[in-house]
């Protein structure tokens, strides 16, 4: 690290407040707080709060990612151990580990709440449950190589079931349907309901204020799509249509399922997430 970087971040840590922001992000963890949370904890207004986060996030020190309409702010631990170790670095004569539990500061980061478990569940959401999410829950099924298990669900689940014409492609192209199903996002809720280490909303612009928000889960993310239910035009139009919207949620779940998971914490992971965000929006015409 620069001594130029150094004084920089130090500098904005030169505050009282700052000082309290990042201790309180630190023990919140990987999964941060929103800004509202943390002027809560504060006792500051708003104006001022953002004052602090644009200085410790100039600083490199802290990083926001957005979760739906909210910001979530996390400490970045391996910056601030770098700030820590440019400190120490010449300590008794440039061996640290001389100087007592000095050394610590320079063993490989632990990181915390990797995502490393044997089966990720995902669960996909629109406001009908009766294509989209119909769609991707079928391709991750597929794709997923039995370290993905898929689930979908609505706020409105569309009492007849999927649309047929989607459920007609899907089996096409070669997925199993006989187990997909229109159902509320209510069955995911209960304490005996799977948990879930992602959630993600394929609702289109004009409906995303319907899809909920699903408390407790590792990461969500928004990857708006057109609703095929609204697509118009002649049975060759519609088909195509559908098939673009397929094309463009196949290519997004297959690099979703290609990310380094135990490389990535739960933050780096929902950056990563919503950086497909765009791509899949701009991959199907409504």
């Amino acid at each position: 690290m620069e001594s130029s970087t150094a004084a920089f971040a130090f500098a904005a840590l030169g505050q009282e407040t700052r000082l309290d922001l990042l201790r309180i992000l630190l023990g919140a963890g990987p999964s941060g707080l929103a800004a509202g949370d943390i002027a809560a904890r504060l006792g500051v207004p708003p104006s001022t709060l953002s004052f602090h986060l644009r200085a410790l996030e100039q600083a490199g020190l802290i990083a926001a990612t957005r979760q739906g309409r909210s910001l979530i702010y996390a400490a970045q631990v391996d910056r601030l151990r770098a700030l820590l170790a440019f400190l120490a670095d010449a300590c008794c004569d440039g061996d640290p580990a001389r100087c007592g539990d000095l050394h610590r500061l320079f063993d490989s980061p632990r990181e915390t709440a990797r995502m490393k478990p044997a089966t990720f569940n995902v669960l996909f959401l629109c406001t009908r449950n009766s294509a989209r999410s119909i769609m991707a829950e079928a391709i991750l099924d597929d794709i997923g190589q039995g370290r993905f298990r898929a689930f979908s669900a609505g706020p409105e689940p569309l009492p007849t079931g999927p649309l047929p014409e989607v459920l007609a492609q899907l089996k096409a192209l070669g997925h199993e349907v006989s187990g997909l199903r229109s159902k509320s996002w209510d069955e995911f809720t209960g304490p005996d309901a799977p948990r879930m280490d992602f959630v993600i909303a394929l609702c289109d612009t004009l409906d995303l204020q319907a899809c909920p928000d699903f408390e407790g889960t590792h990461v969500t993310a928004a990857w708006p799509v057109p609703d095929p239910a609204k697509f118009s035009g002649t049975v060759t139009e519609r088909a195509t249509l559908l098939n673009e919207l397929y094309a463009a949620l196949h290519r997004r779940l297959g690099i979703f399922t290609s990310l380094p998971f135990g490389a990535l914490d739960r933050m780096a992971l929902k950056a990563r997430l919503d950086e497909l965000a765009q791509p899949l929006a701009a991959g199907a015409r409504a």
